[in-house]
């Protein structure tokens, strides 16, 4: 078997496709030849060691996989050899083979490719969670989703206009914008990159004028940085401000603001939701297949390269230049 690994600690530059002895899987496990892995903002992290996770080296990123089990181990009785799932691995899905627990797998839906199979349940069970399991979003609301046209922000607009949700994508280009107006939000605006206090301003500004008197209801925020202070204050009373990432670092928020709006900020830890509640999550991917197989939601595919060509696709996504989702494909055995 073939796998990108991260060897040293750096950039996509530092990853090497290297040969690897291809694993069996133990009694509860299953060995899935790898034909699709989804690009995801935390694989350009954990390379650099500044991700929650931080596996020893060598290791391939990547969590988030589609593929056909070829091997099962003792104990497996859920699954079988031939049929095609889709799993969270956490790392090590830039490779042709895996091992993983059968438990985690999940088959996936007659009508589903491969490449949707695997840009899926990262984004759309962040977003879902959320939405449904930390703000409660409720028909009626305005949503604000900070970086709408990224994977998660993308997964955000459409399941918010899935619970019958205003939507409001914040973007950094013209062309972002035009691309969360074709996946369903109502309206956009555009912020600056390093915005100066002026900039945040105007931005906050901007966002109360497209939410009306009301103010947003749900913060949608992938962003943080100097974009969450001015979401912050247009946001409504008893709103919910829910922190999922931190494409422009870390943010620094005046604690009197959830006071005066008598909000809440609510942490948005999905990896962490699924190990703990395993039920739940179970649940939340059987909705989101519904919601697939009616046509509600829909991976939007930015682009597809081969495996070997991680490193490629890794640097696009840090550079913040993704509509939606990047794919690796694979089609050795």
């Amino acid at each position: 078997m073939q796998a990108m690994l991260s060897t040293a600690l750096g950039g996509p530059e530092t990853l090497q496709w290297s040969a690897q002895e291809r694993p069996e899987p133990g009694p509860a496990e299953v060995l899935v030849a790898i034909r699709a892995a989804s690009v995801n903002y935390p694989d350009t992290l954990m390379i650099r060691d500044l991700y929650q996770i931080k596996p020893p080296r060598p290791f391939a990123p990547g969590g988030e996989i589609a593929g056909e089990i070829i091997a099962v181990g003792r104990d497996v009785t859920s699954h079988a050899i031939g049929d095609r799932i889709l799993a969270l691995t956490g790392f090590g899905g830039f490779a042709t083979h895996i091992c993983i627990p059968a438990s985690s797998a999940f088959k996936i839906p007659d009508q589903m490719s491969d490449v949707d199979a695997a840009g899926f349940v990262f984004t759309y069970g962040t977003s879902h969670h959320a939405l449904k399991d930390r703000a409660n979003l409720r028909s009626g609301e305005t949503v604000l989703v900070l970086g709408g046209a990224g994977g998660v922000g993308s997964a955000a607009i459409e399941l918010a206009k899935a619970r019958g949700a205003r939507v409001i994508a914040a973007v950094s280009t013209a062309n972002k914008a035009h691309f969360c107006e074709t996946i369903g939000a109502d309206a956009t605006v555009i912020y600056g990159r390093a915005p100066d206090k002026e900039e945040q301003i105007s931005f906050g500004r901007n966002i109360k004028a497209l939410a009306g008197s009301s103010g947003i209801d749900v913060v949608y925020d992938a962003v943080g940085g100097a974009y969450a202070e001015p979401a912050l204050r247009a946001m409504a009373w008893q709103g919910r401000y829910l922190v999922v990432g931190f494409a422009a670092g870390i943010a620094s928020i005046p604690m009197n603001l959830p006071l005066l709006k008598g909000c809440q900020i609510v942490g948005v830890f999905w990896g962490a939701a699924v190990q703990r509640a395993p039920a739940d999550h179970q649940r939340n991917v059987s909705e989101l297949f519904d919601l697939y197989s009616r046509g509600e939601i829909r991976p939007r595919i930015h682009a597809t390269y081969p495996m070997e060509k991680a490193a490629d696709a890794l640097s696009e996504m840090q550079n913040r230049a993704v509509l939606g989702k990047i794919i690796l494909t694979n089609t050795s055995d």
